[in-house]
């Protein structure tokens, strides 16, 4: 994946209401500040200038985030209808997610179950940071799973690494890089939750990429994978040497996997209502849709 430019946008998933972008690394979605000369919103309005939106702040609507160092599927909704079907997705916990990553040492163990709670540093001089539960300064830390499968074992710039497939069945802030470092095995390039200062300068990116997303709609399945970065070919200071799980079968098991059971709404609401039909919207839905939509334009670049 080259770096971004302004011209330089991925699309993976296109329909009427949606839009999946394989976003870029070092690339904020949005910024108020004139020293972001390249953001996601202003590639997305220079390739997709009919599509923005003059009702919303961006132009476009951000159905969810990935971190600045992130990069990866990130899901556009194309109207205020499609960004509340996404966002019930994501309250009811519906959506499908999986990253790729290479991190520090070889990991053992083919599978893990990663599950430290998590919650917000408020130790001096890592304000915007998480921590698990325990650790000093750890507030309000809320329970937090991920599953990791290693797929590789090799080298990168000469050091131990493992190439794995991290799927976060929660949702929290860092939650990925958080996990992996808790576990002894920081993603590479990680600047926050890696290697001591001075001890990351050899990747040229943090290598965690946001590699398949599901969200099932009302109206449709918006479903995308995204090309692999981490491969020999792509980064020469990346070289496998032992395969300890093809990644084909995993997307295969991804595609195939039932979408997760929505949040328990009483009896009668157990099942979601048939695809393709879309109730009417009540205003406290609507109120506070876009009050999700718009929350994580509050928190701080990341």
């Amino acid at each position: 994946m080259e770096p971004g430019s302004v011209e330089n946008l991925s699309i993976v998933y296109r329909s009427h209401d949606f839009l999946v972008v394989n976003k870029h690394w070092d690339v904020r979605i949005d910024s108020k500040t004139w020293r972001e000369t390249l953001t996601l919103q202003k590639q997305l309005r220079h390739c997709f200038p009919e599509l923005a939106d003059p009702d919303t702040c961006y132009g476009f609507r951000f159905c969810h985030q990935l971190d600045f160092s992130t990069s990866g599927a990130l899901c556009v909704a194309l109207n205020k209808a499609a960004a509340g079907d996404a966002y019930r997705c994501f309250k009811e916990r519906r959506v499908t997610k999986a990253y790729l990553a290479l991190v520090r040492g070889h990991i053992q163990e083919s599978q893990v179950t990663i599950s430290y709670a998590i919650g917000k540093n408020s130790t001096e001089g890592r304000a915007h940071t998480m921590c698990i539960e325990g650790t000093q300064g750890c507030e309000n830390p809320k329970p937090s799973l991920t599953e990791l499968v290693v797929l590789e074992h090799g080298l990168y710039a000469g050091d131990p690494v493992s190439k794995v497939l991290l799927k976060p069945l929660t949702g929290r802030t860092h939650q990925l890089r958080v996990h992996c470092g808790a576990l002894g095995h920081p993603v590479v390039g990680d600047l926050t939750y890696g290697q001591p200062a001075g001890r990351e300068s050899q990747p040229f990116r943090m290598m965690l990429h946001a590699f398949y997303l599901r969200v099932p709609t009302r109206a449709e399945c918006v479903e995308a994978c995204t090309p692999d970065p981490f491969l020999p070919a792509l980064d020469t200071c990346w070289s496998p040497h032992t395969l300890l799980q093809p990644l084909d079968p995993l997307i295969q098991a991804l595609r195939a996997a039932p979408d997760p059971n929505p949040m328990d709404e009483g009896p009668g609401h157990s099942q979601p209502p048939p695809p393709c039909t879309k109730p009417l919207e009540t205003e406290a839905q609507s109120t506070s849709c876009l009050q999700w939509l718009s929350e994580w334009t509050l928190e701080p670049d990341k």
